[in-house]
């Protein structure tokens, strides 16, 4: 069992990207309210170029690049990537679209308190195409799950969920941008709760007083 209580006024967010950042900007907007009780320390990505980077920049919060090619092997990828968030001391890491999986190096450093969200109600849907199958499916309810990351895909504890309806008319591309809607007010929303109130992982069950 880990218990998490004790939090300093304004939490330490390290935030992982891949693309163009909107749930970071969500982030960055929320962490500009004291009251929101965290900040963003440091910005990382697995490529240059992104505008994800940018956006960390233009509200002036340092950033790096680790990526995977730079190095002999993922193992050692790994290894280079848990030490860049670990100089930067985190409360919370965020994978906000960030598109590679971690090993583990950074699990063993950072598992019990690396959080990731994904589009669609977990355990149904997991992997890269969870509006795609949902629709395919047929289901009449999809959505968007937190949830901490262990050495599965998808199948780590989860934090929160929000269901968004399936509509009659929808594509992949109409239901995955109102999930992305949801999605990011969900992770601003529990993401501020967390660093706030603590929390509680028992087994798979997540508790936040």
């Amino acid at each position: 069992m880990l218990c998490v209580t004790d939090r300093a006024p304004a939490a330490r967010l390290v935030v992982l990207v891949s693309g163009s950042g909107s749930n970071l900007q969500a982030l960055l907007d929320a962490c500009a309210d004291p009251a929101y009780g965290a900040r963003v320390v440091a910005v990382g990505a697995d490529r240059d170029g992104i505008a994800g980077l940018d956006r960390a920049t233009a509200a002036g919060v340092p950033t790096f690049v680790e990526r995977v090619r730079d190095h002999a092997d993922r193992a050692d990828w790994d290894r280079a990537l848990t030490a860049q968030v670990a100089e930067h001391k985190p409360d919370l890491v965020i994978s906000a679209g960030f598109l590679k999986l971690v090993g583990t190096d950074f699990l063993a450093s950072f598992g019990d308190r690396y959080l990731n969200t994904h589009n669609s109600l977990l355990p149904a849907f997991p992997g890269i195409h969870g509006p795609r199958d949902a629709l395919a499916y047929g289901v009449k309810l999809a959505g968007a799950t937190l949830f901490f990351v262990d050495a599965g895909v998808d199948t780590g504890p989860i934090v929160a969920q929000v269901a968004v309806p399936v509509l009659a008319d929808d594509t992949e591309e109409t239901l995955t941008e109102r999930i992305k809607d949801a999605e990011r007010r969900q992770l601003v929303d529990s993401v501020g709760r967390l660093v706030r109130d603590g929390w509680t992982i028992t087994g798979r069950k997540v508790t936040i007083p």
